[in-house]
């Protein structure tokens, strides 16, 4: 790919930020932003662009979107300051937050009614795979959409699934997706502090179970944090009641009972409800903790 391919990066945590610059290691023009500006200033001193999104987003050819949730999807694409409107025809939108199907297949409908490909394209992997440019991505979408999305996808993927050629295929991957990744973080978090009752260490919990068929990649990412008592925010507790949220409501729509779904919502709700909505997922074992009276690493 030659260094003429122009692209936004909007969102720079801790996902957007690592696609930004595998885009920038692949030679692209790359402008980041985010309303932490801070962030923006770490990318530019990296060797990305700033500028102002409005004054750049005609001469896009692609818009990467790692923002929160759909309100601020639609918000980047088509509130006050919309970028949609002002891209040339042929650019792509490749939008990367969990949101629900229906919301994707919109967002698909307006953007193609202005002349932009829309590529529902959710990620998975963290933000370690997400810096070198080894992400798993579900996406959706037409042909044009991927083919206008390749340097993008090629620059930030190890792999890329091509789940089907309209948007809201990809979003309900990542749905089925992030109900494992919920439920095995807060069942992680369970089993931690279920063998601290019985005298195994969170070190010795890490140690053993990492090597046994009770593991998950969840555990093995997560728990650390745990043992170390660091709960830096990679994935917030945050993530989780709008994702399971977003779970449970394609689950009512097909009426599809998710009980273990809507039990692991709830520690997460809990956890946040404690003040620990910011911090790192693995938190979610500190609502295990008080409830048993347990002291965790780094705790006094």
């Amino acid at each position: 790919m030659t260094d003429t391919f122009k692209t936004a990066v909007i969102g720079l945590g801790s996902m957007g930020y690592g696609i930004a610059q595998s885009c920038l290691r692949a030679g692209f023009d790359v402008h980041g932003f985010d309303v932490v500006t801070s962030q923006m200033e770490r990318f530019q001193a990296e060797g990305g662009a700033g500028g102002d999104l409005a004054a750049i987003a005609g001469s896009l050819d692609a818009a990467v979107i790692v923002v929160l949730n759909a309100a601020q999807t639609e918000e980047v694409l088509f509130g006050d300051n919309g970028i949609v409107p002002a891209m040339r025809e042929g650019a792509v939108v490749v939008a990367c937050a969990t949101v629900p199907p229906e919301f994707a297949r919109e967002m698909e409908a307006r953007c193609n009614a202005k002349g932009i490909h829309y590529l529902d394209a959710p990620i998975s992997g963290g933000s370690a795979k997400a810096a070198r440019g080894q992400l798993s991505i579900m996406a959706s979408g037409s042909s044009a959409a991927f083919s206008a999305a390749r340097p993008v996808l090629e620059a930030a993927a190890e792999t890329v699934f091509e789940l089907g050629e309209t948007a809201g295929q990809g979003s309900a991957m990542k749905a089925v997706n992030q109900l494992l990744a919920g439920v095995h973080i807060a069942t992680m978090a369970e089993a931690l502090t279920f063998g601290m009752t019985q005298g195994v260490t969170p070190e010795k919990f890490v140690e053993v179970i990492s090597k046994c068929a009770g593991t998950s990649w969840m555990l093995e990412n997560r728990a650390p944090h745990i043992v170390a008592g660091d709960y830096t925010p990679h994935s917030s507790v945050n993530i989780w009641p709008k994702d399971l949220g977003i779970v449970l409501d394609i689950a009512k729509s097909a009426q599809f009972s998710a009980p273990i779904t809507a039990a692991a919502l709830q520690q997460f709700v809990a956890a946040a409800g404690m003040g620990h909505g910011w911090e790192d997922d693995a938190a979610v074992a500190k609502v295990y903790a008080r409830n048993a009276g347990l002291t965790l690493p780094g705790e006094e």
